[in-house]
């Protein structure tokens, strides 16, 4: 498929109208129009009215390790099932290559720049004030990753950030990919089982399990299926309910991932208020929210990895076609082993005592 242009003329009025009437986010009104939210977002390019953008370029990693100077913000990372924010500052952000960290008291994140595409200064009025934001996209508009501003923001940093990275195109529109089409894992009996389980149990870092998944030509859940024993088994969906639940009632310090390709953003610490309002289970604490959509979770998996400092544990959550909705470990630190309350919390879940 050709990569398409929108510059659509009323696609922006069209996104507005939609919003509107059915009280959308940016995401299902650009949904419910049949285009990308990052296309939506493009067509807000040069618009003085109430959804303005400033379209921004890179190099993606110089602009992005300025966004400190905009103070505390609220960073939001998703896929299709789960929604991870987290309030606090932008801090000891550095990158090598393509491949970037933030590693703040708050904000902690694994950033993968060669999926970052298209970026955006974006500014709305809403019933609740002004809100101000940068997004980030890949080549098929999908978001990558969103910077909120808070009420008490900066706003010549934002105004001074915006300049600073402003691209020279500032018309409506622009040029997205189609998306790519996942390609198929390979067929079972086309791995290296033996060499694959055997490097599985040589592992000394959770590091190391990427790089392993990809040196084997193996996908995510295959290698689960395809795991040395005692290192991974399946768990029932409705794990992740039961997980956070207990985690809230025994105070429990977890780390919660939630990523896209070009993003991954951690939380570490309790959760406290877990709500279920429909098909979405929620954090709802401050400084954390997550929003979870159990309908969507398809494969739910206990996986063990040895390392250095003992076996450590996740619970990992995946798709209908075998993409990662969110891992949870308990709380650690590299030199220290996996924490006895992970543990005993493990023990209590839907399916272990099978």
């Amino acid at each position: 498929m050709q990569a398409t242009d929108t510059a659509t003329p009323d696609l922006y009025t069209r996104f507005l109208d939609v919003r509107s009437a059915r009280g959308l986010r940016h995401r299902d009104a650009a949904q419910a129009l049949g285009v990308s939210e990052g296309e939506a977002i493009a067509a807000a390019v040069g618009r003085a009215s109430a959804l303005r953008a400033v379209r921004l370029r890179g190099p993606w990693a110089e602009m992005f390790e300025q966004v400190p100077t905009l103070g505390r913000v609220m960073a939001l990372t998703r896929n299709e099932a789960a929604v991870h924010e987290k309030t606090g500052a932008y801090k000891a952000m550095s990158h090598e290559g393509p491949v970037g960290l933030v590693l703040s008291e708050d904000i902690d994140l694994r950033i993968f720049y060669m999926h970052w595409a298209h970026g955006f200064a974006v500014t709305e009025e809403t019933a609740h004030g002004v809100q101000r934001s940068l997004q980030i996209y890949d080549a098929a508009g999908t978001a990558i990753h969103k910077v909120f501003l808070k009420d008490d923001a900066d706003l010549g940093a934002w105004a001074a950030f915006t300049e600073a990275h402003a691209d020279a195109e500032q018309e409506p529109g622009g040029r997205f990919e189609p998306v790519a089409a996942r390609p198929a894992p390979a067929a079972d009996d086309s791995i290296d089982a033996d060499g694959f389980r055997a490097a599985w149990l040589a592992m000394a870092d959770t590091h190391e399990f990427f790089p392993l998944l990809r040196r084997f030509g193996v996908a995510r859940t295959q290698a689960l299926r395809l795991a040395p024993d005692g290192m991974a088994r399946p768990l029932p969906n409705a794990t992740v309910r039961a997980l956070l639940q207990g985690a809230a009632a025994a105070g429990t310090s977890i780390m919660c991932f939630v990523g896209n390709a070009g993003m991954i953003q951690i939380h570490t610490g309790p959760v406290k208020k877990i709500e279920i309002m429909g098909p979405w289970i929620n954090v709802l604490d401050p400084g954390f929210s997550l929003h979870l959509r159990e309908d969507l979770v398809a494969q739910t998996w206990l996986v063990r990895k040895p390392t250095t400092d003992g076996v450590v544990t996740s619970v990992e959550l995946f798709d209908a076609q075998g993409e990662t909705i969110a891992m949870f470990f308990g709380e650690r630190k590299p030199g220290k082993p996996e924490i006895q309350a992970w543990r005993d919390l493990l023990a209590t879940l839907p399916g272990m005592a099978a």
